[in-house]
């Protein structure tokens, strides 16, 4: 039996920004950014591909709701806000070249909706991009275990004295994964 063809390709690694440089690449998906005031961060949103945001998590959130939420660490994660914008970008469409999933997180793996989403795209055969975290105390979170161990899935691990090459890895190992498909 041939060994599946490289279609997940999961970064881990300290945060870093991923952009598309294919102007004609019809890629979906999201990715999470920090949100600061001054110096300190105050939480996460989720941004699509085309802009469109919206709050993931908060330590400056207080209401009767925000009590209720599942949080990580200080943080309060919003998975209904999380949810609406996310959720609908891991719809798999025939004309979807690539999607980008930054990230396979705690936050995001509270949306119960969330992992059968991803791995409907897991399973769609379109590319993937996707960050993970790195396992805590030598034990991974069982959704990204699983994702970790699919077959076709390839782990970068991205640091400060690597990231040039590997992110050069990436590059050239997906522009050919898009090129045959």
């Amino acid at each position: 039996m041939a060994a599946p063809s490289t279609k997940c390709f999961l970064v881990t690694g300290p945060p870093k920004l991923l952009r598309a440089s294919n102007p004609n690449l019809k890629a979906q998906g999201f990715y999470t950014s920090e949100i600061r005031q001054g110096m300190e961060r105050v939480g996460f949103e989720v941004v699509t591909l085309d802009g469109r945001k919206a709050p993931l998590a908060s330590t400056t959130i207080s209401s009767a709701e925000s009590r209720r939420w599942p949080s990580v660490g200080r943080f309060k994660v919003d998975i209904t806000s999380f949810e609406s914008l996310a959720l609908p970008e891991l719809q798999v469409k025939e004309d979807t070249d690539l999607f980008i999933i930054d990230e396979v997180g705690k936050m995001e793996l509270f949306s119960s909706s969330f992992f059968p989403a991803v791995l409907r795209v897991l399973e769609s055969n379109i590319p993937i991009l996707a960050t993970i975290p790195i396992p805590k105390f030598g034990r991974d979170i069982p959704e990204v275990a699983r994702m970790r161990n699919h077959p076709g899935a390839k782990i970068f691990t991205i640091n400060t004295r690597n990231r040039d090459a590997v992110k050069e890895q990436i590059c050239t190992q997906l522009a050919d994964v898009l090129r045959r498909t």
